[in-house]
């Protein structure tokens, strides 16, 4: 590998890595909002609340995000309503198109983490909350979703790193982030396999510190002792 050619290109490949934590940091963060009512809905008992939210995460986890992708970016601009509205725009712009079907993406995996945090939490301190008087949302708030959200956290963390490597599939709709950046050198250069190697070492070290970022999380929220582990 030329470190010639490495250090020519890598304000390039900066860039993309910059956009590539762009569109990770907003779609998990937004994600995650939207993931809240969509999970809590999920764990109700009772079949017409977590009926339509079932269908979202059922289409959104069972198809692939590339098709996903492709659908909003090529296929909402074949609808005149769509090109007249006011969020045409946005829906043009392939950066917008990205994190709308990122979002999207991921709340349907963590409205699953999130349901299967809240039936995990032990039933016991559910009971001693309602026994102190608390009503459901209290205890919802006070006690079933900060239980939740360690109990979850390992899963979190793990879905934002699947998310890291699949914003790759935004290169396919003109993005240069990290893969794309990559891409478009290589097809200069013809230095294929150290584009590419630069980019994957890119990918390691953000998701190297995004890793030890959550595991200092998870030792501040003392998630190993809430588990009883």
């Amino acid at each position: 590998m030329s470190w010639e050619v490495f250090v020519r290109w890598l304000p390039s490949f900066l860039d993309g890595a910059w956009l590539t934590l762009q569109l990770v940091g907003i779609s998990v963060v937004t994600g995650l909002i939207l993931a809240l009512p969509l999970g809590i809905a999920r764990s109700s008992r009772h079949l017409a609340v977590r009926a339509l939210p079932y269908g979202y995460i059922f289409f959104f986890r069972g198809t692939p995000l590339l098709v996903q992708l492709f659908l909003v970016y090529y296929g909402l601009s074949q609808f005149e309503a769509v090109r007249q509205s006011m969020a045409w725009p946005y829906l043009r712009d392939p950066y917008w198109c990205a994190i709308i079907t990122m979002t999207l993406h991921t709340a349907a995996y963590i409205a699953e983490i999130l349901r299967g945090a809240i039936q995990n939490v032990p039933p016991g301190e559910i009971e001693a909350a309602r026994a102190l008087g608390m009503s459901r949302s209290q205890t919802l708030w006070h006690i079933t979703l900060p239980r939740a959200t360690r109990i979850g956290l390992p899963a979190y963390s793990n879905e934002v790193i699947l998310m890291l490597k699949a914003s790759a599939l935004a290169s396919t709709v003109t993005l240069l982030e990290l893969t794309g950046t990559a891409r478009k050198i290589a097809a200069r250069n013809y230095l294929h396999e150290e584009m590419f190697l630069t980019a994957g070492i890119l990918y390691l070290l953000i998701a190297f510190v995004l890793m030890q970022g959550f595991k200092l999380l998870e030792r501040w929220l003392r998630v190993d002792a809430c588990q009883g582990r």
